[in-house]
């Protein structure tokens, strides 16, 4: 009973928003008002389903996690079924060096389940369950255009999720400061909370994306910043999704890591903090130093940073990076290494 009246309220609050949709949408460039697609009860209904498989994820980390630091040890998250053996898609970060890890259902029920995958490349995790799970596959499909007025739907799961409307207020380039890239990201508005691994759906139902980060530029114009969501592309699954299942990661996230958090500031790339014991630290690179080129090609922002490290050889390898401290050039050299080889690993793993 207690899982009927959450689906219909979950339900009721769902319909309300998309009837908020319809009665407020979104400005064109222009700034007009500009109304989106019409929203039928097929369509209402297909995005009620879909919601109803994604699931809560309580993951614990082992004990000497070197991720421990950011994310700490007890994590908690979301998870969208999309296999018909049961397999969770998530956020990778969920499930980074885990020790343990649960399924909770809408109904209160935690389920075992253990990593298949956790991929660097594209940020994605995958889950799968020990026991047999009481939902449907949801199926993949293209978000819509950015700004077009089409609503989306974003799902957190467990005994506290949640559905709600949203906008998909841009499709751009990400780089994160942790030595990560996208060349498409999806970013919505509002802004949730309990985005971890969060679904994001179209208004057929289909899942787009998963849920990432609250970010403060969701709509990446101008010079006042929109509160929101990145949403990591469900697009990039199913190019890699036999690697992943195979391998645990795809070909891609075999690549340097030099274990840095940079950032752009005033058209430079500032290196803020490196990971404790990690080839940055060992090297020398301290926070302040601005980084000027790697490997003699000059770099001015996170992306030519990050994409020259990961094309310019393998994981393992020397790398020379120049640059500026208190005023003073210099060349450091960092050895490289492969990101996999310094997670921790479940005991008996």
């Amino acid at each position: 009973m207690a899982m009927q009246e959450r689906m219909c309220r979950r339900l009721a609050v769902l319909a309300t928003g998309l009837l908020v949709a319809l009665w407020l949408p979104a400005p064109d460039a222009r700034g007009q008002q500009r109304s989106g697609p019409p929203l039928d009860a097929a369509a209402m209904r297909a995005i009620e389903q879909a919601s109803a498989s994604v699931l809560g994820l309580r993951v614990r980390a082992v004990d000497d996690a070197r991720s421990a630091r950011t994310l700490g040890l007890e994590r908690e998250g979301s998870g969208v079924v999309i296999g018909p053996d049961g397999l969770v898609l998530t956020i990778g970060y969920l499930i980074l060096e885990a020790q343990s890890l649960s399924l909770l259902t809408e109904d209160g029920r935690s389920l075992p389940a253990r990593v298949v995958a956790y991929d660097l490349a594209s940020g994605l995790g995958l889950v799968q369950p020990l026991v047999p799970l009481p939902m449907d596959p949801v199926r993949l499909g293209p978000p819509p255009a950015a700004g077009s007025g089409e609503p989306v739907v974003v799902a957190s799961g467990g005994l506290q999720g949640e559905v709600s409307l949203a906008r998909l207020v841009s499709r751009r380039p990400f780089s994160g400061y942790w030595e990560y890239h996208l060349d498409e990201a999806l970013f919505t508005t509002p802004a949730r909370q309990d985005h971890s691994g969060a679904a994001l759906f179209n208004a057929r139902g289909e899942l787009v994306g998963v849920g990432s980060l609250v970010v403060g530029d969701a709509e990446g114009t101008g010079p006042v910043g929109s509160l929101g969501n990145l949403f990591v592309p469900t697009a990039l699954l199913p190019p890699i999704l036999s690697e992943l299942r195979q391998h645990g990661r795809s070909r891609a996230s075999r690549r340097a890591w030099l274990g840095l958090n940079c950032s752009e500031i005033d058209g430079a790339v500032v290196v803020l903090r490196t990971s404790s014991e990690g080839p940055a630290e060992q090297a020398g690179l301290r926070p302040g130093d601005r980084i000027v080129a790697i490997d003699g090609v000059g770099v001015a922002s996170l992306a030519a940073l990050w994409k020259a490290l990961w094309s310019g050889g393998p994981p393992e390898r020397a790398v020379r990076l120049q640059v500026q401290r208190q005023g003073l050039a210099q060349d450091v050299i960092v050895q490289a290494i492969d990101r996999a080889s310094t997670l921790r690993q479940a005991e008996g793993i």
